[in-house]
């Protein structure tokens, strides 16, 4: 563990490039014990991503994210707002299963985020819905770890459209309940239709700018 704390150290010292990402990752016990690495799925030049917080079970066998019923939840809230996988860019923190979906350690936070990290800025999204705890918490500390026992919880937060600038990037973060906690506590589902149309909102926004941006060029 203390081996990917100095990485990481290195990282915020020099730069993400200085580290290859993916490496750093498959370096990590879960990445050396699992099935398959998880990288994500869907467009990859959307301008709308959703970023949970790691695999499971149905996602290390088929190495894609969000294939369960969670994923069957998140399926749903797209197509309640108009999306669908040519929309959108899905992602996680960690790219490997932790052992019986324990909660992500920081050491393999620290060591999988730099290679979501590469991914946000190759694709340069708009909107990103942080999906759970693990997942706002990093984008609300700028991706410092340590930091993110100090970020309010999604409790508190979700629904709650924030500006962040994140690796510069400026990003309109939506953080939502992740789609696992519906199953367990069937109460947050009012929560959860109403978050999502906080983020039909949202993107019907953006896609009016766009269309503007687009007249004016006309």
């Amino acid at each position: 563990m203390l081996y990917y704390h100095k990485l990481f150290n290195l990282y915020s010292i020099l730069s993400l490039m200085e580290i290859d990402p993916i490496e750093l990752a498959k370096n990590t016990e879960i990445c050396r014990n699992c099935i398959n690495i998880v990288v994500g799925k869907g467009n990859e030049n959307a301008k709308i991503m959703f970023v949970g917080e790691a695999p499971g079970k149905n996602e290390d066998e088929q190495g894609l994210p969000f294939v369960g019923k969670a994923g069957k939840n998140l399926d749903d809230m797209l197509a309640k707002v108009g999306l669908s996988l040519d929309d959108v860019y899905i992602a996680n923190i960690l790219k490997c299963r932790p052992p019986e979906n324990r909660a992500p350690l920081p050491d393999e936070i620290k060591a999988h985020t730099p290679w979501l990290i590469k991914q946000i800025l190759e694709i340069k999204p708009k909107v990103i819905c942080s999906l759970g705890n693990y997942s706002t918490k990093f984008f609300l500390a700028d991706g410092d770890v340590d930091s993110m026992d100090k970020q309010p919880g999604i409790t508190s937060i979700h629904g709650k459209v924030k500006i962040i600038n994140f690796k510069g990037l400026n990003i309109k973060l939506i953080p939502l309940f992740h789609p696992a906690a519906i199953i367990y506590n069937k109460s947050l589902l009012s929560l959860w239709e109403a978050d999502m149309g906080i983020v039909k909102r949202e993107i019907t926004q953006r896609e009016k700018v766009v269309n503007e941006e687009k007249q004016a060029t006309l």
